[in-house]
């Protein structure tokens, strides 16, 4: 096993190689100029430090000095090599955009909420969608069955933010259950967000769950287990779900990936404070710094996430350990 380990965490080291070279230069090939079109429009810096206003267009000099100061006038590889510096270093420079911040802070105060709310939407998806998949399987062709298979098919025909929208207006405005906004006050704050962002995962681990469990209960071990006499929650739980959960956790990787990146549009329908927000006003701005800062700690963050995954997977199916995989 730690041999398995060994070589799944040597495979991410160049699998984030190509994922940040990748996102250095689809961010350059967007083009633009930050101090063009972005906040810093018309700013320059003075010998204090501070930002002085120049008028609507930047004399061609401050342009200049601005770029000198950033490392945006280097050759494309020097300024490869020091983002690749950076990376290795996990120091991302300063905001074009945002004043007197730089990246590792808007990351460290913005971040953190958005992980959190991925994690809460994580915890819907697999801790509602698999006893549901299993329930439906156990009942299968029943009436509950239908209506959960129906629960699983609304998931994923209705888009996230429509689904966050209707809540609002049900829960918060007409019934004032949860609040309409806000996310570090009470858990109360926390409960439509973090649904809204887990129903497809949540619509997606169920119909898993349910295929894989009603294909178990078929399979010859657990005909085999069942005529030795076992109890039938036994054979259920030790024999069936327990194989019936590696496609799911097959799923997991991607479907928190999806999850990190999807929840932006979450953020700002429920005025969560993560870095939601930051990315669309950064790709505005053209500010490269604070866009590859985010991708980066995304990127870095889905690896770890199907890492996990594969580490996972070798522990419940021991052929994944033994085929050199």
């Amino acid at each position: 096993m730690a041999a398995f380990v060994i070589r799944r965490v040597l495979w991410t080291l160049p699998v984030l190689l190509v994922a940040v070279t990748a996102i250095f230069f689809m961010m350059r090939a967007i083009g633009g100029d930050p101090f063009r079109h972005g906040p810093l429009l018309g700013l320059a810096a003075s010998e204090e430090g501070h930002w002085v206003k120049y008028g609507d267009a930047q004399p061609k000099s401050i342009s200049e000095n601005l770029h000198r100061r950033y490392g945006l006038d280097l050759p494309w590889y020097e300024q490869y090599g020091n983002y690749l510096l950076g990376v290795a270093l996990l120091d991302f420079g300063p905001s074009l955009s945002f004043r007197n911040e730089t990246v590792n802070e808007i990351l460290r105060e913005q971040a953190p909420h958005s992980i959190e709310l991925g994690l809460l939407a994580f915890l819907w998806a697999f801790g509602v969608g698999i006893p549901l998949g299993v329930l439906a399987a156990l009942r299968q062709g029943s009436i509950l069955d239908a209506g959960i298979r129906f629960f699983s098919s609304a998931g994923f025909a209705v888009p996230s933010f429509l689904v966050g929208l209707m809540l609002v207006y049900v829960l918060s405005v007409k019934l004032g259950v949860f609040p309409v906004s806000g996310w570090t006050e009470s858990w109360r704050h926390k409960v439509l967000p973090s649904f809204t962002l887990g129903l497809v995962p949540l619509a997606l681990c169920t119909r898993l769950v349910r295929g894989a469990t009603i294909e178990a209960l078929q399979a010859d071990y657990v005909v085999a287990a069942r005529a030795k006499g076992l109890r039938h929650r036994r054979v259920v739980a030790v024999h069936a779900v327990r194989n019936a959960l590696i496609p799911v956790i097959t799923a997991g990787g991607p479907l928190l990936g999806y999850l990190l990146t999807g929840a932006f549009v979450i953020e700002l329908i429920f005025s969560v404070p993560g870095i939601g927000r930051y990315y669309i006003a950064s790709v505005s701005a053209r500010d490269y710094n604070v866009v590859l800062g985010i991708t980066v700690l995304l990127a870095l963050l889905i690896i770890l996430a199907n890492l996990v995954v594969d580490i996972l997977h070798a522990l419940l199916d021991p052929r994944v350990r033994t085929a050199g995989v």
